[in-house]
């Protein structure tokens, strides 16, 4: 996650370098690490600290540091992963490192394990989020999006496309929910007769003002949006929807919903929205600043600043060829809300797409195990090893699909260290996804 900030007036090296150093003192998680101890990810103190330096300094997850600050004549570029790091947090650093570099003394931060209250609140509210997704939830499916239809929930390399929105005020209404409203209302009329969008929420409490952290949850909203619905009846309808998932937003949808196939995106489509942007004077930041990649096939950053409601379009180039169309189309829908005005009055609507392009795309054939090529495979015996290992079962059946068995992405994580420290093998995690068993896994890796 990137800031780039452009000064007026370049600062001195050194007096900047003493701020950064403030600032990570400051805030000890962008000093961290990730340790793997079986498979299980544990934060520790990175080898080096975040520092000043004139070059590019990779993240590295398991030495550190997950930060970096590089100073390239007057512009500074910092870099954060969002394991410890969140939209909210870029506020919070810059604001911080303006402070530290103006001499300032800011008030010292309470000490509290972050992690561990955010897990009390995650299962005080576990039952209940499983109640509320039961009815709820299914499993995203393709998308039709300006003429595309957008499949993906990979990671992958993106492009981006970047451009301002006009959001009339509507009374009852913020800001974010008639732009999530105009946004369902555009996809119904690609022809998606039920939409779904992910959503980022916030999950920080008055304890998290001031930190950086991951304070963020993914979590999917759905409508069936009728073309005679009024605009503002269908916001109203949509906003009732947010304010039932924002009250179960700290509970992962991993959590509460058993089974659940886990991707880098929760949905091919995502928004995500924040207040702030306000820069220091004479600073001049980029807080959209693009990090060159796309999780799932589109989403779209918005930034509510002083200068207005700004958006930034992240999409997959292999999924999304016309953005420009898109962009296009939602700003149209935008200028012409009204709240009596039907939804059939923002967009021409197309038909609606068959069942097959709503429902997920097909998994991946399965691989015979009794077939020529798996039959006498060595990696078969040890995959399933491992598996009876971390699942405490036994035994498994080359065709045994993990989710089924109880498996979820914390013990795909464990299966994939131990075969990558075992058998020298790696694979990625949306290609387990994929392919669920112990034959889909071999028939990846020899593939």
């Amino acid at each position: 996650m990137p800031i780039v900030i452009r000064f007026a007036v370049p600062p001195d090296r050194g007096a900047l370098a003493k701020a950064v150093t403030a600032v990570v003192e400051r805030h000890p998680l962008l000093g961290s690490a990730f340790e793997d101890r079986g498979g299980e990810p544990h934060l520790v103190p990175a080898d080096v600290q975040p520092a000043l330096t004139g070059q590019p300094v990779a993240l590295d997850l398991e030495r550190g540091p997950l930060a970096r600050f590089q100073l390239d004549g007057d512009t500074l570029t910092i870099v954060a992963h969002h394991l410890v790091f969140d939209g909210q947090s870029k506020d919070v650093l810059v604001a911080d490192l303006a402070a530290a570099l103006d001499g300032t003394i800011a008030e010292p931060l309470e000490r509290a394990d972050h992690a561990a209250l955010q897990r009390e609140r995650v299962e005080a509210r576990l039952a209940e989020a499983g109640a509320f997704w039961a009815g709820r939830w299914r499993e995203p499916g393709e998308v039709v999006v300006a003429g595309d239809v957008l499949r993906s929930r990979r990671a992958g390399t993106g492009a981006l496309a970047e451009f301002d929105l006009d959001v009339p005020e509507l009374p009852g209404l913020t800001r974010f929910e008639v732009v999530v409203a105009a946004l369902h209302a555009l996809l119904r009329s690609y022809g998606n007769a039920d939409v779904v969008t992910a959503v980022d929420l916030s999950t920080r409490t008055a304890a998290e003002t001031g930190h950086v952290g991951p304070y963020v949850n993914e979590l999917p909203v759905y409508s069936t949006p009728s073309p005679d619905a009024p605009f503002g009846e269908f916001a109203a309808g949509l906003r009732a929807e947010l304010r039932r998932v924002y009250e179960v937003r700290e509970v992962p949808i991993a959590r509460a919903v058993p089974g659940i196939r886990p991707h880098a995106a929760l949905a091919p489509i995502s928004v995500s929205y924040r207040r702030g942007g306000t820069a220091p004077a004479g600073w001049d930041v980029d807080w959209l600043a693009f990090n060159g990649a796309v999780r799932g096939a589109l989403q779209l950053q918005l930034l509510d600043g002083p200068g207005g409601l700004s958006a930034s379009l992240r999409y997959d180039p292999a999924e999304l060829r016309d953005p420009g169309r898109f962009a296009a189309d939602l700003i149209a829908v935008l200028g012409r809300v009204t709240p009596e005005r039907p939804l059939r009055e923002l967009a021409a609507f197309q038909e609606t797409v068959t069942a097959e392009a709503q429902a997920p795309a097909a998994e991946p054939a399965q691989v015979d195990d009794g077939g020529a090529d798996l039959g006498g495979d060595p990696l078969i015996g040890e995959i399933t090893a491992i598996w009876e290992e971390v699942l405490k079962l036994s035994p498994i059946q080359p065709e045994d699909d993990i989710f089924d068995l109880g498996g979820h992405s914390l013990s795909i994580t464990q299966i994939i260290a131990r075969m990558r420290k075992r058998l020298g093998v790696e694979i990625d995690l949306d290609d387990f996804f994929d392919n669920p068993t112990v034959a889909g896994v071999v028939e990846v890796i020899r593939r």
